[in-house]
């Protein structure tokens, strides 16, 4: 892959310029709502600055059998290696900007007439910081990233929990087709599909299981906003990406007093 020209902190040179320039100007970008902001700034932290990384990935092939269920690994690795550097390159912009974390982010893929077999990986959201002078980084040392809307980071805020990351898994799928004798079969019936029920099973089960192994090796106690995506992509109806997304958060307090629930729907107002 053609690397982007960048400065010495591996941030393309342009999005440098943008964050030196809101650096000196004291002038933060976000995406967040008005009341995500006020919810934000509630929490004890305020906005740096829109941060944002992107990845073009050649997404490979690989042969599959028609008649037999399988992961398809290559094609799973190359999605989870795209949006690693997509997230990698967002978390660098909220480094750049001396960021505790990322709030809100989004994980988006694009496709382009120009590359039929390419795809965009982008990753956006935005960074913030400690009011207190906290260092709020996770146990890697990098800012926690989240993909939970600003009423729900500032929930889970007053529950004395933290984010960490947001975790993902991922797992590229082959269904196999049905013969003829398995189709011929069933017309008529009522009968469940075992084969294809155990293939969807278990590729959601890996897609879950490397994202709590993400989850684990930061240290958290739990994830939240867990999210199960199918998507085909382009690879037509047999082959599913099963795409597992949550924040995994970890507790950092005592007791602490919830706030009242008719307090929380008026926030959202």
């Amino acid at each position: 892959m053609t690397k982007t020209p960048a400065d010495e902190s591996g941030v393309p040179t342009d999005a440098g310029t943008r964050i030196a320039e809101a650096l000196r100007d004291q002038l933060f970008t976000s995406d967040l709502s008005v009341n995500e902001f006020l919810l934000v700034k509630e929490s004890g932290f305020h906005p740096v600055g829109f941060v944002m990384g992107s990845s073009i990935f050649h997404i490979g092939m690989q042969m599959r059998k028609w008649g037999a269920s399988q992961e398809l690994s290559k094609l799973s690795e190359a999605m989870y290696t795209a949006r690693e550097l997509a997230m990698t390159r967002m978390e660098k912009e909220a480094d750049e900007l001396g960021a505790d974390g990322v709030v809100g982010v989004r994980l988006d893929v694009n496709y382009y007439e120009w590359g039929a077999d390419a795809a965009e990986f982008i990753a956006m959201g935005t960074a913030v910081k400690a009011e207190n002078g906290q260092s709020y980084r996770n146990k890697k040392g990098a800012p926690f990233t989240s993909d939970l809307s600003g009423q729900d980071f500032w929930r889970i805020m007053q529950t004395g929990h933290v984010p960490q990351g947001l975790v993902m898994g991922s797992c590229v799928y082959h269904i196999a087709h049905r013969g003829l004798g398995q189709a011929l079969g069933s017309i008529g019936q009522n009968v469940e599909l075992t084969n294809v029920t155990e293939a969807l099973y278990d590729a959601r089960e890996l897609a879950m299981n490397r994202m709590q192994d993400e989850a684990e090796a930061l240290g958290a106690t739990g994830i939240v906003g867990v999210r199960l995506e199918e998507k085909s992509h382009q690879w037509g109806s047999h082959t599913i990406e099963f795409l597992a997304l949550g924040t995994a958060i970890v507790r950092t307090a005592g007791e602490v007093e919830l706030p009242k629930p008719a307090t929380i729907i008026s926030l959202d107002g």
